[in-house]
């Protein structure tokens, strides 16, 4: 009999690893349906307290939503437009004034590395000189001749295709955002009638629902403030386009870990190119302090334990989805990842897989606190104190 009990065991673990494959293969081949709606669900999400403070001020439902719309896609596509005019200001400069620039660091550069072989070995100058120019400098400067901004970013290229396949895009995700907010308020009462109907109980999703909001509401204003500061750090460096390396900031914040790192990278060299090595390292500087002290001190502040999520768990999920959906599943991988910890911890059955993917391992009581403020979300759903959902087990 415990031979059979193992067998079975196994053949149900083999079942739920092939079931894993197969929803990810689905999700990958899905991306271009999933990706907007779950862009939709986010920007959703966190405009629907416009939404909500017009309907608190009797606008009709119609027009609260078209109202939130409008000034969630304005905002945007001013940050795009901005973007694409700086962007091609910025190719202009490359060309005619930066690439110049940097090949005489590279050239400043060149001559400090032969100096220093010369001093510390006993070949000759000419040399020296070949051997850096041979491994180092022809190839860079071959390099920087041939970068293109435009072609970095995606844009210099079938430039009409291009508008036409963001402009479907953007339409589907208008669609989308639109008919969420507006069935927003009638979310709850129909899963009410869902559990009333003797379907499953998914009342618990409200809450669920109340804390992703919030997630994304903090992160969101905390990518703003990102995005200022960065802009503000580079406008006092002196830098061109402080604007842009703002909004790069802004956006990529909401990608962890690598997307602070890359955003910091553009300006860092810029500086590097225009000033030399003390401005860049102040702005390296910068850069790491306003992230190390938004990300580390004032957005845990503002969430609480209760969203944390381990670095690793982080990481490997950015680099998950993005492989599924590309950059927006980057953009994505924390607010999904927030969203099925969230769910998890409203769940009996899957609470721990909540605190396996934690942010760390914290003292007993810390423990017993973050349970029990999981408990009285569940139980907040109108479940008996230690019953478990319809089919599952007893707590």
């Amino acid at each position: 009999m415990t031979g059979r009990r193992k067998l079975d065991a196994g053949i149900r673990t083999l079942l739920v690893l092939a079931s894993v494959v197969i929803v990810i293969a689905g999700l990958k081949a899905a991306g271009s349906f999933f990706a907007p709606l779950l862009l939709a669900l986010f920007i959703a999400t966190v405009s629907f307290p416009i939404t909500a403070w017009l309907r608190k001020h009797k606008v009709p439902r119609v027009l609260a939503v078209i109202a939130t719309v409008l000034v969630d896609f304005a905002f945007l596509a001013g940050v795009v437009l901005i973007g694409v005019a700086l962007i091609g200001e910025l190719q202009e400069k490359w060309e005619s004034k930066y690439q110049v620039q940097s090949t005489q660091k590279l050239k400043q550069a060149e001559d400090w590395a032969v100096d220093t072989i010369v001093k510390w070995s006993d070949i000759s100058e000419e040399e020296a000189r070949k051997n850096v120019r041979t491994y180092v400098t022809e190839d860079l400067t071959q390099q920087l001749s041939n970068i293109k901004v435009e072609d970095i970013v995606d844009l210099g290229t079938n430039v009409v295709g291009r508008v036409t396949a963001f402009l479907g895009a953007a339409f589907i995700v208008v669609l989308f955002t639109v008919f969420m907010l507006t069935e927003a308020r009638m979310f709850g009462r129909r899963l009410s009638l869902i559990a009333e109907a003797r379907g499953p109980n998914f009342e618990r999703m409200l809450f669920a629902g109340k804390d992703i909001q919030r997630f994304l509401g903090i992160k969101t204003i905390v990518s703003l403030t990102t995005g200022f500061l960065a802009g503000f750090l580079c406008w006092a460096a002196g830098l061109d386009f402080f604007i842009l390396w703002g909004i790069l900031a802004w956006g990529l914040n909401y990608i962890p870990v690598m997307g602070s790192i890359v955003a910091g990278i553009p300006p860092t060299i810029l500086a590097l190119v225009l000033t030399g090595w003390p401005s860049a390292v102040a702005v390296g500087v910068g850069y790491i302090a306003i992230n190390a002290f938004l990300g580390n001190f004032v957005e845990p502040m503002m969430m609480g334990r209760r969203f944390g999520l381990s670095t690793l768990v982080v990481i490997v999920s950015v680099m998950f989805w993005g492989w599924v959906w590309g950059p927006v599943g980057m953009f994505l991988a924390v607010p999904i990842m927030m969203m099925l910890k969230v769910f998890l911890e409203n769940s009996y059955e899957f609470r721990w897989i909540a605190v396996a993917i934690s942010k760390e391992k914290r003292e007993s009581g810390d423990d017993e606190q973050e349970l029990k403020e999981a408990v009285e979300a569940a139980d907040g759903a109108n479940l008996p104190e230690g019953a478990a959902p319809e089919g599952g087990a007893s707590r």
